[in-house]
């Protein structure tokens, strides 16, 4: 397809509209600008970890302010012509013209939703004042930051068990709260196998003096000093706008998706945690970046369809005359 025609037919489409500008949904918006494509990006500025001072395990970002890699990230796909729009897509009608909340609607020849999921924290004093500082979730991200140091695991949610066996490589000092969470004998076993302590009791609150966590307080009165705690929250995917066009769930309730991020849906794709709540940002980027991929590849295939369409149509209506004339060769090179 000539360039021509090609932004022709883009002044008023999008190839690709992105809705999420999280690790996941700018490594897809730079690969796919990268691939010449038009794209737009519409964020509402409210990523699942803004609430965490750094993150970790992104090789040659480790450490990094997650603002800021969303910043380096912007300014990236933004040189490559991406569109960054502000603000939150209210719905996508079928055909996919995507509405924004008191905005307009952009018509778009394929969508990536990146919307993360929601992290559903227990109500119990301090919890959510101290989320994402010293009361954190991913040992994985977290942990060398808080080893030697006395942990509590708050034993909100089944996984929390599977927290706090993880927990004892980072340090040898740690106390799981049931809390409300009913223990197996097996589950105590393991725990007491592992070094872990187990207090029982309901969790009152979260202790805290000079904005530090100092403590659980439990409910008949006693505080067991912990300098930081885990809690395991129940992850709620934000993915309204692929259920409402009508993308198949597993049997744990999470959008299906191949390993490109194609849903159910032709032409939509869904990648990061509203597809995968175990996704760390570095997996989310990749996810990005893989689906750009797929993403391209099939918008090429629409486009050399409807090509070659045009050109059987053009050859079809063109006079004889002008046709190019081909002739048989034989094996001695001369014309038959």
């Amino acid at each position: 397809m000539s360039d021509a025609k090609n932004a022709a037919m883009n002044d008023s489409v999008y190839d690709v509209v992105v809705v999420g500008a999280g690790a996941a949904g700018l490594s897809a918006a730079l690969v796919l600008g990268r691939a010449r494509r038009r794209v737009a990006v519409v964020d509402a500025g409210t990523p699942r970890n803004a609430p965490a001072a750094h993150m970790h395990g992104f090789l040659s970002r480790d450490g990094m302010p997650p603002a800021a890699l969303l910043e380096v990230g912007r300014t990236e796909v933004a040189g490559y012509g991406v569109e960054l729009i502000e603000g939150r897509v209210d719905h996508i009608e079928p055909g996919f013209l995507v509405h924004l909340t008191g905005g307009p609607a952009l018509r778009a020849r394929r969508v990536l939703v990146a919307t993360g999921l929601r992290d559903e924290l227990p109500e119990i004093p301090g919890v959510r004042e101290r989320w994402g500082r010293d009361l954190l979730h991913c040992p994985y991200c977290h942990g060398y930051e808080v080893r030697g140091e006395p942990i509590g695991v708050l034993g909100t949610h089944p996984g929390a068990v599977s927290q706090a066996l993880l927990l004892q490589k980072w340090s040898a000092d740690i106390v799981f709260f049931p809390h409300t969470l009913a223990l197996a004998d097996g589950e105590r076993e393991r725990l007491a196998a592992r070094g872990v302590r187990v207090i029982d009791g309901v969790i009152k609150r979260l202790v805290v003096d000079e904005d530090r966590l100092r403590g659980v307080e439990l409910a008949e009165g006693s505080v067991v000093p912990r300098s930081a705690a885990f809690v395991f929250p129940h992850m709620l995917p934000q993915d309204a706008l692929l259920t409402d066009l009508g993308c198949e769930r597993d049997e744990n309730g999470w959008v299906t998706t191949d390993p490109s991020g194609r849903t159910s849906v032709s032409g939509l794709w869904a990648v990061g945690n509203v597809a995968d709540r175990r996704a760390q940002v570095i997996t989310a980027a990749g996810m990005g970046s893989a689906a750009a991929i797929a993403i391209d590849h099939d918008l090429v295939d629409e486009e050399v369809a409807r090509d070659v369409e045009d050109y059987r149509t053009a050859e079809a209506k063109s006079p004889a005359s002008l046709r190019p004339i081909t002739h048989a060769i034989s094996l001695e090179g001369r014309r038959v």
